[in-house]
């Protein structure tokens, strides 16, 4: 492992020098002519690929910031925004009108003025420039003065423009919850009683979960949230393929279990604690990883104005990063922020309140390709979108998305030009969507946490299951500004978040009678990366780098306690406890022993333990394979004889899986032979064998797992990483030159273009490229220079 990360850093330290001694290829020129840019401008691409765009007005800047997102990722933002508004029939034909009508229940619908109000002063001039700019670019493209992007050749479409407004309407790509779990809970309830839902999922702080008065749980139907759960994905498309293929809708424990693995690191260090005499602040948010990538680097340069970091390519600005004075980053908060409403209805009419209220009815066309258009209907309680009606009962969702200022990830807007502590505090108590640990330092020296998001007050009930619509059960409101733990300059010199439970315990914060949330990642990560920050008197930015490529699982350690004192009589389960016995958890792709262990506890661990605590089929299958937290602490409590015949029999499966994947020689196992990551562009499914192969990249042997500080959550039928770092991080806070980041795999989504794959590699080393700030840096790294004038 250590051997991995030092040959990274090394690659790391290798592309720095050479930049810092002038040494580059030679810079390519290019001049543009644009209509719709103000002024001269210049936008400086580097060596990684990362735009460095330079205006004379923040208004320019962002324009830019949209025609350049068009130029790299033109497929990508086009398709988020067609599948956001409910738009890909228009371009894809009939197989998704499902889709586009779920999609269209989830729009933000409310008041435009109080929704621009809810964000940044300067957001709808930066929003209306950046979509103008999108604009500008499709312009070209249909002009034929751009080429169009291979998959819209594939798919037979073409690129739509943009209205500003729709930035901010679609919501559904921002991290909420927990109506899954709401469902899965009330499932699991009804199929196995309260003992089926402890071995789903953990509550913490600790709570005990009582059915809402009025609530049948064996009356949540099995697909109620099929709706809402297509209205959240992806876009497949083997329905368009040659030998078109109907894809199965995904049980609600799929669902959950690649929801659970979308979480991230942080962590800011005071400049007492590190050898820099400055700050240093790391992030590395984990989302799915595949091509293009999920976010994008870019740095806007204008008067006023001076942002770099990682973003969402559809949207204006960076989601994390600095602003040569204020430096934050980003992992999710678990605060819950759903509730699913069961009712009562007659027709279109639901109880409520002794009475039957009516429910709004849109109805709404939508454009189909190559046929009719369609007209849906879509129907709303004052809750919020309805997700499944039948016979006299009906579900809906509410949602802070119905909210203002709910736009995902565009309360970073307050952040662009934060100047201190105090306007870090004014824009977390703004931040709606997802909701986040903010991680922040600055050059004056201060460091801090604060948590983040919009956060609904239920004065009766705890939010874990669903609810009777019928009045009963509302939210009274919001909690209110600086109603959210925060930290400031923390006595231990750093603060680190990974998702789990970090709300300060009673009397510090109130947090029985706020409940926030209940429902957290498992703290192995945490765990981790706290021992290894309080082992370092003095911090490095290489020791974050090292910190952030980590494949130690604390979860795995604990596991291995449990092998201990077990024996077999069968050779293949004696060489096996033998090698997880001797283990230091560390998940390196050359460890056997990580290997069986992933394997043993992921896909074999939660059936025997479900079985063994007397779950029903039903049950069990509700709780798949079982998250690992939730089964060692059932298995820590039981005495050995329950215990021993668990583990034993459970390894024993794992084991012959590993046989007939890797052979029947358990000492030339090793995790990387299982566990790699190949990223698999959705639209490849439509291309021939060779552009496929152009599309397609890895596979890569890859370490760590869903447990350590290098997420890797993989799929349990491929053992392909399918979650991890989108981009990693660190900063050295007032010599922001000196900061790194990695993107993977490419800031281009062009599959010819050599920056669709060049930092894939480099990621999966554990590798980082200078993240360069000031003008004469950036230059010393260029690669291309685009000149852009203004044009008519």
């Amino acid at each position: 492992m250590m051997r991995r990360l030092m040959l990274g850093l090394l690659a790391a330290t290798m592309l720095s020098g050479a930049a810092d001694a002038g040494i580059s290829s030679a810079v390519r020129t290019e001049a543009r002519t644009v209509k719709g840019l103000g002024q001269p401008a210049e936008i400086i691409v580097d060596r990684w690929g990362i735009p460095h765009i330079y205006a004379k007005s923040a208004k320019d800047a962002f324009f830019l910031q949209g025609y350049n997102a068009a130029r790299d990722r033109l497929w990508q933002i086009d398709l988020w925004r067609k599948r956001g508004l409910g738009r890909l029939s228009a371009s894809l034909g009939p197989a998704y009108v499902a889709q586009d009508r779920a999609a269209r229940l989830f729009l933000y619908r409310g008041d435009m003025a109080a929704e621009w109000a809810a964000y940044d002063p300067g957001a709808r001039e930066a929003v209306e420039a950046f979509a103008a700019g999108v604009n500008a670019y499709v312009a070209e493209v249909q002009a034929g003065k751009r080429a169009l992007p291979v998959e819209f050749r594939l798919t037979r479409s073409t690129p739509e423009t943009w209205n500003p407004e729709d930035v901010l309407r679609i919501r559904s790509h921002a991290l909420v919850s927990n109506v899954t779990s709401e469902v899965a809970r009330a499932q699991a309830i009804c199929a196995g009683g309260p003992a089926a839902d402890t071995l789903r999922r953990k509550l913490e702080p600790a709570h005990k979960v009582v059915v809402p008065k009025g609530l049948d749980p064996c009356g949540v139907p099995a697909d109620v949230l099929k709706d809402y759960v297509l209205a959240t994905e992806p876009v497949g498309f083997k329905a368009m393929a040659r030998e078109a293929v109907a894809e199965a809708p995904k049980a609600l424990a799929q669902v959950i279990d690649e929801r659970a693995a979308e979480g991230s690191n942080n962590w800011t260090i005071s400049a007492g604690r590190s050898a820099t005499g400055r700050p240093i602040l790391a992030g590395d948010p984990h989302r799915p990883v595949g091509a293009p990538s999920l976010r994008y680097i870019a740095h806007l340069d204008a008067p006023g104005l001076s942002i770099i970091g990682a973003g969402e390519p559809a949207l204006p600005g960076v989601s994390m990063g600095h602003n040569g004075t204020t430096a934050y980053a980003i992992t999710i908060f678990y605060i819950d922020q759903e509730d699913l409403y069961a009712y009562e209805i007659k027709g279109d009419a639901y109880r409520y309140k002794g009475g039957f209220e009516p429910m709004k009815v849109v109805r709404e066309t939508i454009e189909v390709k190559g046929e009719a258009p369609r007209e849906v209907e879509l129907r709303f309680t004052r809750h919020g979108p309805v997700v499944w009606q039948q016979g006299a009962k009906a579900f809906a969702i509410r949602t802070i998305w119905n909210e203002p200022g709910l736009s995902g990830y565009f309360g970073s807007s307050r952040m662009w030009r934060a100047k201190g502590w105090d306007d870090f505090q004014t824009a977390r108590n703004r931040w709606g969507a997802p909701p986040l640990n903010l991680a922040y330092a600055d050059t004056k020296g201060d460091i801090g946490w604060s948590a983040a998001g919009k956060t609904p007050v239920r004065p009766n009930w705890d939010g874990l299951m669903p609810v009777p619509g019928d009045g009963r059960y509302e939210w009274k409101g919001f909690v209110e500004d600086g109603g959210l733990p925060v930290v400031k300059n923390p006595a231990a010199g750093y603060f680190a978040t990974a998702n789990a439970m970090n709300i300060p315990a009673e009397p510090a914060y109130p947090r029985e009678r706020r409940r926030l949330g209940f429902e957290w990642a498992d703290n192995t990560r945490s765990v981790r990366i706290h021992e290894v920050l309080d082992g370092l008197p003095k911090s490095t930015l290489a020791d974050s780098m090292a910190l952030q490529g980590d494949a130690v699982s604390p979860q795995a350690r604990r596991a291995v306690k449990l092998v201990q004192s077990l024996a077999s009589t069968d050779n293949d389960l004696t060489l096996a406890l033998n090698l997880l016995k001797r283990w230091d958890g560390a998940e390196t792709t050359d460890s056997a022993a990580a290997a069986i262990y992933e394997t043993w506890a992921i896909k074999h661990l939660g059936r025997h333990v479900t079985a063994a605590a007397g779950i029903p089929a039903a049950g069990q299958a509700l709780i798949g394979a079982g998250a690992p937290d939730p089964l060692l602490t059932w298995l820590e409590g039981q005495p050995a004889a329950v215990r021993d015949p668990v583990i034993l029999n459970s390894l024993a499966d794992a084991l012959a899986e590993l046989k007939g994947r890797l052979g029947p020689h358990i000492y030339g196992w090793t995790w990387g032979a299982l566990h790699r990551a190949t990223f698999v562009p959705a639209a490849a499914a439509l291309a021939d064998e060779r552009l496929a192969a152009q599309m397609s990249l890895g596979p890569l042997q890859v370490p760590g797992s869903a447990s350590t500080p290098r997420a890797a959550t993989w799929d349990a039928r491929t053992f392909n990483q399918t979650a991890g770092a989108s981009v990693r991080f660190v900063l050295d806070v007032g010599a922001w030159d000196n900061s790194m980041i990695i993107n993977t795999p490419g800031q281009s989504g062009d599959p010819a273009s050599p920056h669709y794959r060049d930092l894939f590699p480099l990621w999966a080393a554990g590798a980082y490229v200078p993240l360069r700030f000031t003008r004469a840096a950036v230059e010393g790294d260029a690669e291309t220079v685009i000149s852009l004038s203004p044009g008519q």
